[in-house]
């Protein structure tokens, strides 16, 4: 019985066909990788206190920093509160001086953003801010709920152009079109949904999200820098179309004669010839019949391992998250720490198709889960100080 590796080798298993169709199926991984990264950039909460210009009507000469002592409270540190203010009065200036303002209330007439890195961000547009910060959390939760229903509904049975047409349109109009916060996360739901669906190529993901520190260092305003992330998939819609099915995928659903084309013209693509036309046709017949069988088969020993598989992705996902979420508390510039975040992972991937060779997959994967958890848990035995000031 001839395998299915017998008819790669015939054809050569990574000639230019196989390198094109990578390169195809690689870009849409480069940029899918914007759609995950950038919570970290466009939801940045910045310095902030309230709206008291209402004081300038009593004495417009008024300097900011006279104004800020007159009309907010402070906190028990020392700074002026980023929530609360002075309700406003009608007395004239002289007596706000001489009796100072004492009823406290939330802020009335919005907020003064300061020493913000970015001209807008989803918080400064949306002022998810004070009794509304929890909505930041709220529009991460929706969106990772996206992504589950996309994996668990349309991932099996997905096809590679409707994520590419989702993750290019939503985006769009989520960050760059809504004007308003429930669009916004109502289309994050769908953007959601429209990942979920992907599976992405790691490597080539943290070379994306590389990329994207850059591009926010660049564009500091958040509906730009979504356009601009977004835009590159126009390419893919066009593309994908003509990405072929693997052919071993083709095999297993029984649809021996569209394999068979396909080899035939990655044979021809990589200049080479495939021997035996009869004996080629009979050999596909036979992994054909071969995967069907398999596939009606009780297979509990693959099940198990998926169920292992699933469990691992779950807790290391979980991880991965809860670290990137909280970067922003690092002390480091937030570009600097994004990018070295994601740039370890580019030899990471490159040394890990060595050392699977080398150690196998259980090895291996037992030994990276191992040494990740160890130093997570090591982080705990820094003080909060420490890790603020990095």
């Amino acid at each position: 019985m001839t395998d299915f590796g017998e008819i790669l080798r015939h054809i050569r298993e990574f000639g230019l066909f196989q390198k094109l169709t990578l390169l195809a199926l690689s870009f849409p991984n480069l940029v899918q990788a914007f759609i995950f990264e950038s919570f970290l950039f466009v939801e940045f909460d910045p310095d902030r206190h309230c709206n008291t210009d209402w004081i300038l009507s009593a004495d417009p000469d008024l300097s900011p920093e006279e104004q800020l002592n007159l009309t907010l409270p402070r906190e028990e540190d020392g700074t002026f509160s980023r929530c609360r203010m002075f309700k406003p009065v009608d007395g004239n200036i002289s007596t706000i001086r001489e009796h100072g303002l004492n009823e406290i209330t939330g802020c009335q007439n919005g907020w003064v953003y300061i020493n913000n890195m970015y001209d807008r961000t989803v918080v400064t547009d949306f002022n998810l801010v004070c009794d509304n910060a929890n909505l930041v959390e709220v529009v991460q939760t929706v969106f990772m709920a996206g992504v589950l229903i996309g994996s668990l509904i349309f991932g099996p049975s997905a096809e590679s152009y409707v994520n590419t047409m989702q993750t290019f349109f939503f985006p769009l109009s989520s960050a760059a079109l809504s004007p308003n916060f429930y669009l916004y996360l109502a289309f994050q739901l769908i953007v959601g949904v429209g990942a979920g669906i992907f599976r992405p190529l790691s490597g080539f993901g943290a070379v994306g999200q590389c990329i994207l520190a850059g591009l926010i260092y660049i564009m500091r305003d958040w509906r730009v820098t979504q356009l601009i992330t977004a835009a590159p998939l126009t390419l893919t819609v066009v593309y994908i179309w003509f990405i072929p099915e693997s052919a071993r995928w083709l095999l297993n659903r029984g649809k021996t004669e569209e394999a068979k084309q396909l080899i035939m013209k990655a044979a021809a693509i990589n200049k080479r010839t495939v021997p035996d036309y009869g004996h080629f046709l009979i050999m596909f017949h036979q992994i054909g019949l071969l995967l069907k069988q398999v596939g009606c088969s009780p297979l509990w020993s693959l099940e198990r391992m998926q169920a292992v598989c699933i469990c691992f992705r779950f807790t290391t996902t979980l991880v991965v998250y809860c670290l990137f979420f909280n970067m922003a508390n690092l002390a480091l510039s937030i570009f600097l720490t994004q990018f070295l975040f994601r740039a370890i992972e580019i030899p990471a991937h490159t040394l890990n198709m060595w050392l699977l060779e080398v150690f196998g997959r259980k090895k291996l994967l037992i030994a990276t889960i191992l040494f990740g958890g160890i130093s997570c848990i090591l982080i705990l035995a820094v003080p909060q100080g420490k890790l603020q000031h990095i």
